[in-house]
Order: structure tokens, then sequence, then C-alpha cells
């Protein structure tokens, strides 16, 4: 979870130590006190000061002032603990209001003054939060100016007003007063919505570009996933390399990709099946072995699979006790009103799709045709957002262009990323509970009623999934 937090009021002491400093320079003026108890802002009306003396003041000591500043009680713990617990902490901050000399480097001396931990510091003019927060993607935002609160729920952010002297009026905002009653606030309410998950991968990595891409969009979303395990399914095309080459390829494919983005992959990536269940595959190997290790450790593990599904059948064929507690995205065959799933991964292995099926796991399908095939893009656009950005990024340009399998393609789809999006965030996605379908002998399903019943994914959110996407590998 993305977590703004304003500095001024919310980490810093600004209120009270200008306060001092106003009462202070009031005793040199004239020394007749606070005439108003209750203006906005202290420089309002507080003291019997003329225009000219408040902005004098204001603006020559109010440097000097914003270094004087102390965090607020608790607030580096606090801070520090939502960093640890996996959240990403964003400082946003209107200092870049025309009234400090560099703000930038006096808010980063300050943070590292008092070692506060931060993703990313970002300065914005008066009143301006509000779009920030939406570009960011920020889920809370902890802040202490009504007006910048309105401001940025209108652009889809929660916030938390920090409870001070001048906001007292009633406002429908989650009001807060201590940084330990935050922490309580983000823990009871979001934590666990966006804690990591355990995930395991299964994938024909070699296959075709979108495994690539999947690969990556996984690597990039550490926020979300506790990574377990990357296995590798069985792919094989007519005139094409065997499966044991293609288990190769794309095991070191994992490995360089996985370089790339910085992952450490010792114990973490599994050579699967070498042939069918359908046509008589009955092995245990690595990544059947590794699945269920990790599926017995484990409350709960997410098995996200984007190949031939034999790995996945193998390890609950194997080990029928795992199925409590794992769960299956699987992307194969076709939506379910097409009446054909004449699909790569679901007839590679239609034996180990009908294990999957009869079984007690808790699956959900997202169907090739008609549901994936919205994240339809191009080359211009992929160069667009990615081509200029880094090495590996061109990389993924020139895979999805001529992925070795199918030639050089200016439009595609990359089919696998909807698995890894599913688990991001559901809400890009629209489902269907069904009774668990009979798969004929033409792959075509009937539905009849049962007590079986798995999910069908209708319709994804192509624009939400890519923005994503594209985000974060230019990252």
């Amino acid at each position: 979870m993305r977590i703004g937090i304003d500095i001024d009021n919310c980490i810093s002491n600004f209120d009270d130590v200008l306060l001092e400093e106003y009462i202070k320079q009031d005793k040199k003026l004239r020394n007749t006190g606070i005439i108003n108890e209750k203006p906005y802002y202290i420089s309002e009306g507080m003291f019997d000061w003329s225009k000219e003396e408040n902005d004098n003041f204001y603006t020559n000591n109010i440097q000097r002032i914003a270094m004087s500043l102390k965090p607020l009680n608790h607030a580096k713990e606090v801070i520090e603990q939502l960093k640890k617990d996996g959240n990403e902490i964003y400082i946003i901050t209107s200092r870049d209001n025309g009234e400090y000399v560099n703000p930038e480097e006096m808010t980063r001396e300050w943070l590292k003054k008092y070692d506060i931990v931060y993703d990313k510091l970002i300065l914005t003019g008066k009143y301006q939060k509000g779009p920030v927060c939406r570009e960011h993607k920020i889920d809370i935002m902890i802040e202490d100016s009504i007006k910048n609160c309105e401001d940025i729920e209108a652009n889809g952010t929660k916030c938390f007003i920090m409870n001070t002297r001048y906001n007292r009026q009633e406002t429908r905002f989650e009001r807060v007063k201590t940084w330990r009653e935050i922490y309580a606030k983000i823990s009871k309410t979001y934590k666990k919505a966006y804690e990591k998950i355990n995930i395991i991968l299964d994938t024909d990595t070699y296959n075709e570009c979108d495994d690539q891409f999947a690969l990556s969009y996984m690597l990039k979303s550490q926020d979300r996933f506790q990574i377990e395990a990357i296995t590798v399914a069985p792919y094989h095309h007519d005139n094409d390399i065997s499966i044991e080459e293609g288990q190769e390829k794309s095991c070191q494919e994992i490995l360089k990709i996985c370089k790339w983005l910085n992952f450490h992959t010792e114990n973490k990536v599994f050579k699967g099946s070498t042939n069918y269940i359908e046509n008589g595959y009955n092995e245990t190997n690595e990544a059947v072995e590794k699945i269920i290790e990790i599926a017995k450790k484990n409350e709960k593990t997410y098995i996200m699979a984007i190949g031939a599904i034999t790995n996945v059948a193998l390890a609950i064929k194997k080990a029928p006790d795992i199925i409590p507690k794992i769960e299956v995205i699987w992307l194969g065959g076709h939506s379910p009103i097409a009446n054909n799933n004449n699909e790569f991964n679901f007839r590679q292995d239609v034996q180990a799709v009908k294990e999957i099926f009869s079984s007690k796991v808790k699956l959900t399908v997202i169907p090739c045709k008609g549901v994936a095939s919205n994240l339809m893009t191009s080359l211009y656009e992929i160069e667009h957002y990615l081509k200029a950005e880094n090495e590996f990024c061109h990389y993924l340009c020139d895979r999805f262009c001529n992925d070795g399998i199918h030639g050089r393609q200016t439009r595609r789809v990359i089919w696998d990323i909807s698995v890894i999006a599913y688990l991001i965030n559901k809400e890009w996605f629209e489902e269907k509970e069904m009774d668990c379908p009979k798969i004929n002998k033409d792959l075509s399903y009937t539905f009849n009623k049962n007590d079986r019943k798995i999910k069908f994914v209708t319709y994804l959110n192509a624009n939400e999934i890519y923005k994503d996407l594209f985000r974060k590998l230019r990252e």
C-alpha cells in the first residue's frame, strides 16, 4: 500500500513552534499578547500586528523556523513500522510554494537529521496534492488541511486528517490525534487487504513474450507478493524444440530476467514436467515437489498458472491434502459463451484441466478469447512507454516485436499479465461463480448443475492493468 504523509503538523510540530516564535516577536513589538484565540492560522489575526509586520516576520524567519522543527511523538517509529510492514512511504508536502529557498534540499536535510524513512519525496505548490496523489496511486494520505483533504479525496485517495488547533470544525474526514492511533487505524482497516500474499508462478516462460512481461510484472509487484517459487510449465509447438529443451530455455529466461530485476533466484526456480498427463505422464519433478512443499508450510498459497496446468494438477494428484491450502488462478480456455476451448494452454494437456476441474481446489479461470484478449496492445504503445527507459525495457520491446514463435508482429495480446493483475487488484476484474463444467470431446463446455463451484472472470479493465504495468516497468 502507498501511504502519503504531509510534513508540517503531520510529521513535524510546525504550529506549536510557529506560535512560540510569534509570541517571542510580539513581546519585541508591543507585547499586547494574543487578541484572538481562534483564528484559522496564527498569521491571520491572532496578534494585533499589521499586515506588513506579519509578512516581514514570516518571510524573514520561516526558513529558520522550518529547520528548527521536531517530529511529533512516535511519528518516526510508526513511519518505520509502516515501512517494515511492506508499505511505500511518500512524503508529499506543499513547501514548493515560494516561501523557502531550495525547499527540496531543506526538506531532505530535515528528514535525514531525524532519520525519517521514506521511498519518495514530492514537493507541490499550495493546494495541488490531489492530482499528485492520483498520479502516484496513493492509497491513504495523512494531511492536516481540510481543503487539501477535499481535493485529495476528490482524486480518489482516502484521507486521515491530523487533528490541529485550526481544523477542529466538523468534517467528514476521519480524524486522528496521534501516530499510534494512525497505525492502529491503518493496521485494523487496511493492513490485511494489502498484506503480502504467498505466491507461486507456474510459467512456460520462453513460449511467447507474454510470459516475460508477466514475470517482470510479478517481480515489480513485490509490495504485494511474497514470491515463494517460479516453476517451469511444459510447452511444445509442432516442428519445434522438445519439451525438455523448452524447459531449459524457459529456465534460462527466468534466471536472466530475475538477474536483470535483482531478484535472488537461489532455491526459487524449479524445472517441471517434461510431458503431459494427457500422455500418461505421472512423474514427480522439482516443480511438483516444490509446489507441495510450499503449500504444506504456508497457511495459504496462491498459484498463478499461465501455461499448461500439468505441474499444478500433478501436485494436487500426488498430495491432495494441499487442496485446502492453495488457490489456483489459471489462464486457459475461452469464455464459456464461446463454446470452444481450442486454446494453447487448454489443449496441450486436457487431462490436467480435467484433474483440476474435478478436484475441490479453489479455482479462478481467466478465459483467453473474450476476456484476456482485451489486453491487445501495439508495438508503438510498448515502445512509447518502455523502449527509452533502460536496457531491460528495450529487451521486452524486442521480444514483443518478435518472440521467435509467431514471427514479427506489431499488434498482439499480452495474455499472461492478466493473472498477475488479478491478484494485484481484483477491482479491475468482474467474475462470476458457476457450476464447474464438463469438458466434452470437442473441448467445449457443458454446464450442468452440480456442487462443484468455480469462478470465471468475465471482464477485465485493460486500461488500468496496462497503466499499472507500464508504471512499474518504468520505475
